[in-house]
């Protein structure tokens, strides 16, 4: 499956023409819904035949397109399964839905051109220019060279 993650992603992007993965899901009529969710950052379920997201309203502006494209990984590649994003250990876990979601999200927010532009840039400093995690950058990173 991981091999597919990048080709998955590739195809939604090239679907709707766009690596927003908030237009993603609206193209794929997944409800999405913006509140108070407690420690969570976002979760994905799946509710009487229908898809959707919850994102946690305290999350900061860097923070939520990546938590976005992490649920939408889940509603794409795990439909049937009920998921949570939380901060802390989600993009540590090596539970495999979990690092599935966090390569979809990845592929789909971080193109190879960006990486290959950037290459004479350390983690750190890729991180402040996109927005993205180190971790997640790393993960991109490793796959891209």
């Amino acid at each position: 499956m991981r091999k597919d993650i990048k080709k998955i992603a590739a195809y939604y992007r090239r679907k709707f023409e766009t690596s927003d993965p908030f237009q993603i899901a609206k193209e794929l009529h997944i409800e999405l819904a913006i509140g108070d969710i407690g420690s969570r950052a976002g979760c994905y379920m799946y509710l009487k035949k229908h898809k959707c997201i919850f994102l946690n309203e305290n999350l900061e502006e860097s923070e939520i397109r990546f938590v976005m494209a992490h649920e939408l990984g889940h509603a794409i590649l795990h439909p049937r399964q009920n998921c949570y994003f939380i901060r802390s250990k989600t993009l540590l876990s090596a539970a495999k839905i979990e690092v599935e979601a966090n390569l979809f999200a990845a592929e789909l927010l971080i193109s190879d051109q960006m990486i290959a532009e950037n290459q004479c840039l350390t983690l750190q400093q890729l991180s402040r220019l996109l927005g993205y995690s180190e971790a997640i950058l790393e993960m991109k990173v490793q796959r891209t060279l």
